[in-house]
């Protein structure tokens, strides 16, 4: 079975950002499937968690990869950088976690 490196992305919106902009933070991360070949899968959504142990993170995106090499191409690829000038402005909190799945 082949193995994926998945990257998680944990956010907190600074108050203030809208539902709109929510949701075009969302389709932004979703975009970049197609803007970076070596992203093999994205989703995410908002916590819908009843235990109120999120510590302030609302929503959470998952990009899966290949391998190591894929995931380092993407986190310094053009359409990457770019998304994260986007992103950084709404957040008041990120936390990004990677890890092997089987």
């Amino acid at each position: 079975m082949r193995k994926t490196l998945r990257h998680l992305v944990l956010c907190a919106y600074k108050e203030g950002t809208t539902a709109a902009q929510q949701a075009s933070i969302a389709a932004g991360f979703a975009g970049l499937q197609a803007l970076i070949p070596q992203v093999r899968l994205v989703e995410g959504g908002a916590n819908v968690s009843p235990e109120n142990l999120a510590q302030g993170y609302t929503h959470c995106f998952r990009l899966d990869f290949d391998d190591a090499a894929g995931r380092d191409i993407y986190l310094t690829h053009p359409d990457h950088l770019a998304f994260v000038e986007i992103l950084k402005p709404h957040l008041a909190q990120i936390l990004v976690f990677d890890y092997w799945a089987d």
